[in-house]
C-alpha cells in the first residue's frame, strides 16, 4: 500500500512539474499578409485579387493563372488543372 501511495505521490508531483514547466505547445508561425503575386505573362499582368470563380474571369488565361497562383480557387471541379472547361470550351 505504501508503494502505491509513494507511486501516486512521485506521480502527482511530476505531473505539475510538466504541465508548468516542461510542457511545450505547438504554436503555428503566423500566417504573413503577402502582396499579390502578380505576373509577366506576354502582354496580361493578373494578380491574386480573391476572384475564385468561372464567372469573374475574361479569359482562359486569366483563370489558368489564377488556379496556379492564387488560393482557393473554384474554377477545376475534376482537379484536371483545366480551369472553366464548359465556359472557355476547354474539354
Amino acid at each position: 500500500m505504501k508503494k502505491i501511495i509513494l507511486i501516486v505521490l512521485i506521480a502527482t508531483v511530476s505531473w505539475g512539474y510538466y504541465t508548468k514547466n516542461g510542457a511545450v505547445s505547438f504554436t503555428p508561425p503566423p500566417i504573413e499578409n503577402k502582396e499579390p503575386i502578380s505576373s509577366t505573362n506576354n502582354q496580361h499582368n493578373y494578380q491574386c485579387d480573391g476572384r475564385q470563380h468561372c464567372s469573374q474571369m475574361s479569359s482562359y488565361e486569366e483563370a489558368k493563372y489564377f488556379i496556379e497562383n492564387c488560393p482557393n480557387t473554384k474554377m477545376d471541379g475534376d482537379n484536371d488543372g483545366i480551369p472553366c472547361e464548359r465556359q472557355f470550351g476547354r474539354y
